[in-house]
């Protein structure tokens, strides 16, 4: 007979790499979880998630998630483990760990960790904590977001402070170089409201992609030449006056050098390098000119290429011009900066027994693993997957392949690093752990508390170096903490106008508290203080070009010219609609409906190769090489690839991933990685 009693649900929140970070609604059902549904409660995502967020019972209680520690008895890269105790398991880290300091130093232990986990209590305290005790080689976290970042800085001197919901107010909505349809849905939920107000939405993009389809009108141009784009516009503004002399007066500096750097960039000039005709680069910069409020979405793709912080810093010069940043639902957002934690009381970077210690870029991980001097000895492993995620993967796995590396990665999966590691060590998922997370989207600080015990043996982030610390003997207070005591330090901070009115008390009772934004407000306060540079004097110190421009990408890939005969493409390997990087990409109905690792390719290039729909195609360069089946569509542009998502290595059609390709240079501003300045050539498999 079965029960009529209603079954509980438990508020949480999304804990992926995701600009929404939305508020949860979990079911459970005799003490597991049952389904997981949007918060109708939460004021932004309102009761809506993504498909790929629902499937997060499939991920709890997947029947390969690691619930035990394992040890490897194959050969790295196998995957062959052996279980054994969690106390076998830590005096073995120890052992090492205290070895390699006695023979090396600490800094032959690397630490490699992003955001597979946004939680802060889980990501970005005790385990920074305890490398830095440690005195380990620091890790620049790099990968994603920190070249348009500075970019975007570098224009406005901050890294932003927009309330999303006011986006609802504005006329036209410019979606620049994001898949929002994909990547940040509760925006597009948001800009709806503004399309039924009357708003267009234009897309700029170099794909055809979900949100190029959902927009009222799509404008595509080639790879990494968005701010030749963007300086044609101001050109237009320029010679039309389409301007805001008071606001530029007022609000920025540099006028006149930035004034003469714009009159090279002539609509003729910007369509030469674009792709984009002039009559279409004037339009858009009339009715961009001539409409307010007028908001510009910056996405992350942009900064993925060698010039990717100058394009971002280019394009934040646009408000500027015609004063949208005074008006309500006006401006630009490329992330939002308000909800900034003192990452120094989080991490203790003064814990350093050596304030010099050296200091390895994520995404020359490979470089690291096989040129580093003194060589790395030890890889901790936890929240990311580098054997699928950095570039230059190839390296990657030669540097993981070898014998004198011990390896330690801590996840719920075996994952295609995990298969090289030495000890597995069995993660919790965040519906097992207490947290707060903040967006980098919208304004709202969220705490979540454990939905469901651990599972199995498995161990919290937090937990785990709070234990290692121990057993290294560690015995600073700050390794006392509690994970209550880690959200105290994330909430209660008087110092930061944004988060002076927020408490643990008030977290903890609502679960969710908006930030002060009102207190601090953009205009006029905060740009009196932090006027526009549209001549960086930042720049100019750094040995940067002080005004915006356009430089050409340094694999010498000339998409409209097709030049290259070498390596005639330029291939852009984007995220897709049902995973987020790798998590995810183990759930069978997700991997179902993505389908298979692909490549989009325009007809033409697909008759001269002799190419047909559904073939597969190897895709090659210097770096490395993978197997993608292709799928010739007019979504892209003659001589650009497309290929969406990152599979594990068993999805593969040849075990290899689109990242034996990209290449692990850093860009042009604090060394962020350009995953899509990458020029391949490509062979018909017979």
């Amino acid at each position: 007979m079965s029960s009529s009693r209603p079954q509980p649900v438990v508020r949480s929140v999304c804990p992926l790499d995701c600009p929404d970070t939305c508020g949860l609604a979990v079911t459970l059902k005799d003490g597991r979880i049952h389904r997981v549904d949007g918060d109708p409660d939460h004021p932004v995502t309102r009761g809506t998630i993504c498909h790929k967020v629902r499937h997060f019972p499939a991920r709890v209680y997947h029947p390969d998630r690691v619930l035990h520690p394992l040890k490897r008895t194959g050969r790295k890269g196998e995957g062959v483990f052996t279980r054994i105790t969690w106390e076998e398991a830590l005096d073995e880290i120890v052992r090492r760990m205290q070895e390699i300091i006695r023979r090396h130093g600490a800094e032959a232990i690397l630490p490699y960790s992003y955001y597979g986990n946004m939680g802060l209590v889980n990501n970005g305290s005790m385990d920074r904590r305890f490398f830095h005790r440690l005195g380990a080689s620091r890790l620049d976290r790099t990968i994603c977001n920190v070249a348009g970042n500075r970019g975007f800085e570098m224009t406005m001197g901050f890294k932003g402070a927009i309330d999303p919901e006011e986006t609802v107010h504005s006329r036209l909505i410019i979606v620049w170089g994001g898949n929002i349809v994909s990547t940040n849905m509760h925006q597009v939920m948001l800009f709806e409201q503004a399309r039924k107000r009357g708003a267009k939405i234009i897309a700029i993009d170099v794909h055809r992609n979900r949100t190029a389809r959902w927009a009222d009108e799509f404008i595509q141009l080639y790879p990494g030449t968005d701010a030749a784009l963007a300086l044609g516009m101001m050109h237009t503004l320029v010679e039309e006056d389409l301007l805001d002399h008071d606001f530029i007066r007022t609000y920025t500096t540099g006028w006149e050098e930035f004034r003469k750097r714009v009159a090279e960039y002539t609509p003729e000039r910007a369509s030469r390098i674009t792709g984009v005709p002039a009559e279409e680069i004037v339009r858009l910069a009339r009715e961009y000119g001539r409409t307010t409020p007028s908001f510009i979405r910056i996405g992350n793709g942009l900064q993925h290429h060698d010039n990717g912080g100058m394009i971002v810093r280019t394009i934040a010069c646009l408000p500027a011009l015609t004063g949208q940043w005074k008006v309500r639902g006006g401006g630009a957002l490329k992330e939002n900066g308000v909800a900034t934690v003192d990452k120094a009381r989080l991490e203790r970077p003064d814990l350093l027994p050596n304030p010099e210690v050296r200091t390895i870029n994520m995404i020359r991980l490979g470089d690291a693993l096989l040129q580093a001097d003194p060589p790395v000895r030890f890889l901790f492993v936890y929240n990311a997957n580098p054997a699928r995620v950095a570039p230059a993967q190839e390296k990657v796995l030669q540097g993981l392949a070898r014998e004198d590396l011990f390896t330690v990665v801590h996840d719920l999966f075996i994952t295609d690093t995990a298969r090289y590691a030495d000890l597995v060590l069995p993660a919790t998922s965040h519906f097992e752990n207490l947290d707060v997370y903040k967006s980098y989207w919208h304004l709202y600080l969220q705490m979540a508390r454990p939905v469901i015990p651990p599972q199995g043996e498995a161990m919290s982030n937090f937990d785990l170096f709070k234990t290692l610390a121990k057993r290294m003997g560690f015995t600073e207070p700050c390794f006392d903490d509690t994970p209550e005591d880690i959200i105290r330090q994330v909430a209660d901070q008087p110092e930061n106008p944004w988060m002076e009115d927020v408490t643990y008390e008030e977290l903890a009772e609502k679960g969710i508290v908006k930030l002060n934004l009102a207190k601090q407000p953009l205009f006029p306060d905060l740009l009196k203080r932090n006027k526009i540079a549209l001549y960086s004097e930042r720049m100019k110190e750094e040995g940067l070009d002080p005004l915006p421009n356009h430089v050409p990408l340094k694999e010498g890939f000339d998409a409209r010219r097709n030049g290259d005969a070498k390596h005639p493409f330029m291939l852009i390997a984007g995220p897709n609609h049902q995973f987020l990087n790798t998590t995810m990409g183990n759930i069978p109905k997700l991997r179902k409906l993505e389908g298979e690792p692909r490549m989009e390719i325009h007809p033409a290039d697909a008759a001269r190769y002799g190419i047909a729909d559904g073939e597969a195609v190897r895709v090659i360069n210097r770096r490395g090489s993978c197997i993608l089946k292709a799928r010739v569509t007019e979504n892209t542009l003659p001589g650009v690839l497309v290929s969406n998502g990152l599979w594990w290595g068993d999805a593969s059609l040849d075990s290899k991933g689109v990242n034996q390709l990209t290449p692990d240079r850093e860009a042009d501003l604090a060394g962020g990685a350009v995953f899509f300045s990458t020029a391949v050539r490509i062979e018909k498999l017979t």
